[in-house]
């Protein structure tokens, strides 16, 4: 019987070996049309809720390959599409987010971006490149899909809204019933990325991610991502005659600071926390004592009970400054993206394909990192494995962090990352049978 699961086992990995070879040689094929479609989402940024070119671009595309069963509008601009494969099956989804950043980009390439302030500056170009090349290579082999495919291309993943009212992105998604008419069994997303962390400093790799190269993490992948709004409130006075007012830009400095203390003097040093003030505003004139300060920031945590006690901290700080100097606050605070959780059991059973495809050097394993990420919405419904794509080459100078105005990526990648969906997609049908 031993034997028998072996020789079993040993005739699946080579029917896997055989169709990621086939899937290869399709993919060379498609890259160039590949590259073209991604310098022209690049070339053409939409910021959240505003992806309207991109959606139709999408949906044009799907249309194209042969896909009938196409919606949009979905969340605002999302577009949902399902393949149907050779046999039937379990379903399995696939998700790729649109939007750009409020970012002026200041690379010179032929594609940079043609829309004032507006860049695609965190790789969800890759993302989308990558979907649609998984969509038609699937499309061209459907007897290798034993079951269905849902793509989702995903609006607002970047969203920061000017007020705290309404959902957006990866939740409105999944409110509208996304996930539902069929469930997917399970959920894969990708997330390009130059930078590493590996999870042990014993790894051999280089402190880049580079293109051909895939990082993971088991278990919780990131943190939960909230943002907030403070309002000091003073009272005004001439600049000569501070006394005669209460300075709301002093409090709020010494506010910042002292939010800076909860990580370092007040909370357990084992739990990881971030306490960022992205945006400070407040005065009027260069001689007048301000009686109004707006700031905003985020928090980063990854136990959730933790951060209702920062939150509450967070608040006594805020009370016992304002309350010392005369002033009043306000605070507003939104918890938004919960951590992203990869599904132990999926992550281990797809790290075969990725290996395959990449090389064992060249799947990693990463420590979770302090960014938030909507896919998390997605996970918490289906058993999800959000992973990264390395896009970085230190000759080409595609180096550079995501959300800064020089980021880009290897174009190359774009192959290592429709291969590696492929494969996840296709191994997890194989296992999966309904």
């Amino acid at each position: 019987m031993r034997s028998l699961l072996l020789l079993l086992a040993a005739a699946g990995a080579l029917a896997a070996e055989n169709r990621d070879a086939v899937f290869s040689q399709s993919i060379a094929q498609m890259f160039p049309k590949l590259v073209e479609i991604r310098r022209d989402i690049h070339s053409h940024p939409e910021l959240p809720n505003e992806e309207v070119r991109t959606a139709k671009l999408v949906a044009d595309r799907l249309k194209e390959l042969g896909f009938t069963d196409i919606r949009t509008g979905v969340a605002g601009t999302g577009v949902v599409a399902m393949l149907k494969g050779a046999q039937d099956g379990p379903c399995v989804a696939v998700r790729a987010d649109m939007d750009a950043l409020p970012i002026k980009e200041l690379r010179s390439t032929p594609y940079r971006s043609k829309n004032p302030g507006v860049m695609h500056a965190c790789g969800h170009d890759v993302h989308v490149t990558c979907a649609l090349g998984v969509a038609e290579l699937l499309a061209k082999h459907k007897d290798h899909v034993k079951g269905s495919v849902k793509f989702i291309f995903q609006p607002a993943e970047e969203a920061m809204p000017a007020t705290f009212k309404g959902d957006w992105g990866a939740k409105l998604m999944v409110a509208q019933g996304v996930l539902e008419d069929p469930r997917p069994a399970a959920i894969f997303g990708l997330h390009t990325t130059a930078s590493v962390q590996p999870a042990s400093t014993t790894d051999e790799v280089t402190q880049y991610l580079k293109a051909g190269q895939i990082g993971y993490t088991a278990g919780v992948d990131n943190a939960n991502s909230d943002r907030f709004r403070i309002v000091i409130k003073g009272r005004m006075a001439h600049g000569s005659t501070p006394h005669k007012g209460v300075d709301a830009i002093a409090v709020a400095a010494e506010a910042v600071m002292a939010l800076q203390m909860i990580k370092s003097r007040q909370t357990n040093t084992r739990q990881p926390l971030v306490i960022s003030i992205g945006l400070i505003k407040g005065g009027d004139r260069e001689n007048i004592i301000a009686e109004r300060v707006e700031m905003g920031g985020t928090v980063r945590t990854f136990d959730s009970k933790f951060r209702d006690g920062v939150i509450e901290q967070m608040h006594r700080v805020l009370k016992g400054i304002t309350a010392a100097h005369g002033a009043e606050y306000e605070m507003e605070y939104r918890k938004t993206y919960p951590r992203i959780e990869n599904d132990r059991a999926l992550v281990e059973a797809t790290l075969s394909a990725f290996r395959r495809v990449c090389g064992e050097k060249n799947v990693i394993e990463f420590s979770p990192g302090m960014g938030g990420e909507d896919f998390s919405y997605y996970a918490q419904v289906v058993p999800g494995f959000f992973f990264r794509l390395g896009v970085a080459n230190e000759e080409k100078g595609f180096i550079h962090g995501g959300h800064t105005p020089m980021y880009d990526c290897d174009e190359e990648s774009i192959k290592t990352g429709v291969a590696a969906m492929a494969a996840a997609v296709c191994d997890f049908l194989d296992r999966v049978r309904p």
